[in-house]
């Protein structure tokens, strides 16, 4: 935008300073033809009275020599000689001075008694009649040179032209500071736009004295917009917590089931899922209310967990279940700490949603594998099974569409897929090694400063 300020600028002062230079400049070079014709006509002027006391040539060479044109040659007294008269030029005049008219001219101008000017070699000549003692005309000629046409209109263009370019550069001057205040405001709202975009609610765009009134405004409703994502962040953050909260009434009727159904392998397993349970409920509450909390205060949300860590411990809460449902599984690649710019929770939160998967929708017995594996830039976690497998990939990635089928929210591998894509990852599904479905999920270990939708890929399910 400044940029294109600075040329509209120097367009249209120069469009400006050009519609009053040109005319100025043809005016001066007129100006300057026009004085060099008056001077001439001054110098016939002064040669006159001469004329009009003696016709002596010696006493007019005196006369012309007295005088700075006369003496430079620049002035001729053609004087009319009575016929068989000696000393004549052209038969009818004798010459004082350098003549440069043609006699053809200086007879007509005798004739007509009007003063003229004529074309002459390198100039101008000035003929000026004038009648002197005996009735007679003699003829002064002044010689104006092509230089004299044109003295001084070098040097005012140059002034004109050196007006010109201090008048563009003194707006362009003027233009730079205007779109600096504008550029910089439309920068700072670019800038805490982009901020919210990445997840800093805390981000205000300030109010600057010199910004347009309409980027004023527009600064104004952004930051109108950001209190408003802050109130609707904290508010939905407060819906979940209340929604998880109340999840502690039925769990803890289970959990008095559990401790009532007494001893064996099967109690246990249940009061040890119950438990399990009840801290997960109690961890996405802390979760949800103090990153709120967090995030509305500093606009940062720099959490990150071991991978590996989180992978393991929810490969053992589902191992009990795997175990009561006969299904073999493995888990590898998991044993080396790997950093991943995700929260536990939401990471065990995925991993639940593909495990949970496998063991809604694929019948008892049917094994299943949980595979990690490190990248140089970030890492894979691929969880496939010996099922019958997902018919239509693109489908099931998309939020809601499972909850058309028995026993699904629709909402699981959309929980994944938002978890990947927030460090800048994807997530595709396709054949596995067993037979069945193969979640791939890939998390970068360095988020983009702006999360962004990648395209959605999907193998053909085999």
């Amino acid at each position: 935008m400044r940029w294109a300020l600075f040329k509209v600028c120097v367009a249209v002062t120069t469009m400006v300073a050009l519609a009053f230079l040109i005319p100025l400049g043809l005016m001066v070079r007129d100006s300057a033809r026009e004085r060099a014709f008056t001077a001439a006509e001054r110098q016939a002027a002064t040669v006159g009275p001469a004329l009009a006391i003696t016709t002596d040539q010696n006493a007019l060479r005196r006369a012309l020599a007295s005088s700075q044109d006369g003496a430079a040659g620049l002035i001729a007294i053609h004087l009319p000689q009575a016929a068989g008269g000696s000393g004549s030029s052209g038969g009818g005049f004798a010459v004082v001075g350098t003549e440069r008219a043609s006699e053809s001219a200086v007879v007509a101008a005798a004739a007509n008694g009007r003063s003229g000017t004529i074309g002459v070699n390198g100039g101008f000549a000035y003929l000026e009649p004038v009648a002197v003692s005996d009735g007679r005309v003699a003829v002064i000629e002044v010689y104006i040179p092509d230089s004299a046409l044109t003295r001084g209109v070098t040097s005012a263009w140059l002034v004109l032209s050196g007006v010109a370019i201090v008048l563009v550069l003194i707006s362009v001057a003027v233009a730079d500071r205007l779109g600096t205040r504008i550029v910089g405001s439309a920068r700072r709202l670019a800038n805490a736009a982009r901020a919210l975009g990445g997840g800093d609610l805390a981000v205000r765009v300030p109010q600057a004295d010199g910004s347009p009134p309409e980027l004023r405004e527009a600064a104004e409703a952004f930051n109108a917009m950001a209190d408003r994502v802050v109130r609707l962040v904290a508010a939905e953050r407060e819906l979940a917590a209340d929604l998880s909260h109340r999840l502690r009434t039925p769990l803890t009727v289970l959990r008095l089931n559990a401790a009532s159904l007494g001893q064996g392998v099967a109690a246990d397993q249940t009061r040890h899922a119950v438990a399990q349970l009840e801290r997960e409920v109690d961890q996405i509450i802390r979760a949800v209310r103090g990153r709120g909390v967090e995030q509305t205060a500093t606009g940062a949300d720099p959490v990150a967990c071991d991978a590996a860590e989180v992978i393991r411990d929810r490969a053992e809460f589902w191992s009990a279940l795997a175990e009561d449902e006969d299904r073999p599984w493995q888990l590898a690649g998991a044993e080396r700490p790997v950093r991943v710019p995700v929260a536990a929770a939401e990471l065990g939160a995925a991993l639940d949603a593909m495990l949970g998967n496998v063991f809604r929708h694929t019948a008892q017995g049917t094994a299943f594998a949980i595979d990690v594996h490190e990248t140089g830039d970030g890492v894979i976690v691929l969880v496939s099974d010996a099922g019958p497998g997902i018919a239509d990939p693109e489908s099931a990635l998309r939020r809601g569409v499972g909850a058309e089928r028995e026993g699904s929210t629709g909402l699981g591998l959309d929980i994944v897929r938002r978890v990947a894509e927030g460090t800048g990852g994807d997530v595709a599904i396709g054949g596995s090694v067993l037979g069945g479905t193969e979640i791939r999920v890939r998390l970068l270990l360095q988020p983009l400063t702006t999360p962004q939708r990648r395209p959605r890929r999907a193998r053909a399910a085999r």
